[in-house]
């Protein structure tokens, strides 16, 4: 578990600097420049992911249930997944409107992953993980809604067209990871 914790502090923490240290991050990125501190940012990131996944897996190993969530509770978390591959899709694909009313669907995307990933499962070790993601999503759009006020940042409206296109992309590479790549990757097939 340990491990884990390590992971989630490191990761977490390197996508937290905005939140709780943000003048620093400015100082630092004018100091050393935009492709430096984005190296950095990304080794930091790299190497939490690679300990947080070890350490997810070290403490599925030695799992201590908390409490067995009902079967139907997969069937949530298959759509909140759902919504949060939308919601990430749209933060990238320029124009959309659901960018233009969220400001920030990637965030949402991950409290929508983390909250049914919560609903479904009971072990420690995934509540963890998965409470410390919506914790921090739940903070960081917070923090970035606050900056968003200040700078007074203004999100251009989106198409139809465009929401279409992450609708559709988000669904499409929902269904490869629901239905092939969470089986191999996580070990854990979500419809059977």
């Amino acid at each position: 578990m340990s491990l884990l914790i390590l992971g989630l502090i490191v990761f977490l923490g390197g996508h937290s600097v905005r939140i709780f240290a943000d003048s620093w991050r400015n100082g630092l990125v004018a100091r050393i420049g935009e492709g430096p501190w984005k190296g950095l940012y990304s080794l930091v990131s790299i190497a939490g992911f690679v300990l947080l996944i070890w350490g997810y897996g070290r403490a599925r190993a030695d799992t201590i249930v908390l409490w067995q969530p009902p079967p139907w509770t997969h069937y949530l978390a298959a759509i909140f997944t759902l919504i949060a591959f939308v919601l990430v899709v749209a933060a990238y694909v320029h124009g959309t409107r659901i960018k233009s009313a969220l400001h920030h669907p990637m965030i949402l995307g991950v409290k929508s992953w983390a909250f049914g990933h919560l609903l479904a499962n009971g072990t420690l070790a995934d509540v963890v993980l998965f409470g410390a993601f919506l914790a921090w999503a739940i903070v960081d759009f917070a923090a970035s809604r606050r900056r968003d006020r200040a700078a007074g940042t203004v999100y251009p409206p989106g198409t139809a067209a465009r929401d279409a296109i992450a609708v559709a992309i988000g669904i499409a590479v929902w269904a490869i990871f629901a239905f092939y790549l969470h089986g191999r990757w996580i070990g854990v097939r979500p419809f059977g």
